[in-house]
């Protein structure tokens, strides 16, 4: 979760000037956390109390505004008679991956995943996103290999995964459609070397960076296990108290280690 977060806000500068490059500044002055990080923190929410994922998803845009919510999304945060529209957008995988380290099987991963999604996200391309999501960081959690996590999700969501980052980042653009951003941000983690690596993959394919740069940020924590201590700060600066508390009660309840060590030590500075 927390390596959704820092994808976010380190994509978050670059969403509105793509870039090709890796080499740039991750946590520069534009940074901020967005949607993303918001209704990642409303799921984890969620699932600390009666995993009622409508009413957190719209209790939260309420209370961050402005942080760049898709206009169907918004609209419907705010009419609370609205119901789901259909949508076939990236929204729905950024904000599930909680799901992967609340739940100890893979049908329940899988079935939760949906149920996130289908309040907003009902079309099949929008759940599906979700749910090959959610299972990557489930599988990465579980200590699967990355040719395994490669397989799994080819198989079940018909996914191409064989491309590299190298293949893919010539020809992309920006692309907020789950089928058309979700395996890139997969593959963004398969070709690193580190989270650092794979944030910076997804940074350089210039698409919708703050959304890919979260999802593989995602599976990158669960697989690495480790987030660099700088980018630890730099959340804990950009997030809200709120925002951070809910983070850090989400982590205590489920035991995510060893990074919740890393953030609840005393700060050496």
């Amino acid at each position: 979760m927390l390596g959704a977060i820092a994808g976010d806000i380190a994509g978050s500068a670059y969403e509105s000037g793509p870039t090709k490059r890796k080499d740039v500044p991750l946590f520069g002055p534009l940074a901020t956390f967005t949607d993303d990080t918001v209704l990642t923190v409303a799921v984890a929410d969620a699932l600390l109390g009666d995993r009622d994922y409508e009413h957190a998803l719209r209790t939260y845009t309420r209370r961050h505004p402005l942080r760049g919510y898709g206009g169907h999304f918004l609209q419907w945060a705010v009419a609370s008679g609205m119901g789901p529209y259909n949508s076939f957008g990236n929204g729905s995988a950024m904000r599930v991956s909680p799901v992967a380290w609340a739940f100890d099987s893979q049908d329940d991963v899988l079935r939760e995943a949906a149920r996130t999604a289908e309040c907003t996200h009902n079309h099949p391309e929008g759940i599906k996103g979700a749910q090959a999501t959610a299972l990557a960081v489930f599988l990465a959690r579980n200590g699967e290999d990355k040719e395994s996590i490669r397989r799994h999700i080819s198989e079940l969501f018909g996914y191409d995964l064989s491309r590299t980052v190298d293949e893919i980042r010539p020809g992309y653009s920006f692309d907020v459609t789950c089928q058309g951003s979700v395996p890139e941000a997969i593959i963004a983690f398969l070709d690193s070397h580190s989270y650092e690596d794979a944030l910076r993959n997804a940074v350089s394919l210039g698409g919708d960076s703050d959304t890919q740069a979260c999802i593989a940020g995602a599976v990158a924590e669960a697989h690495y296990k480790d987030i660099p201590t700088e980018f630890l700060r730099q959340i804990r600066t950009h997030l809200t108290e709120d925002l951070w508390d809910t983070t850090l009660r989400f982590y205590r309840r489920y035991g995510i280690a060893p990074i919740l060590a890393h953030v609840e030590a005393p700060d050496p500075s």
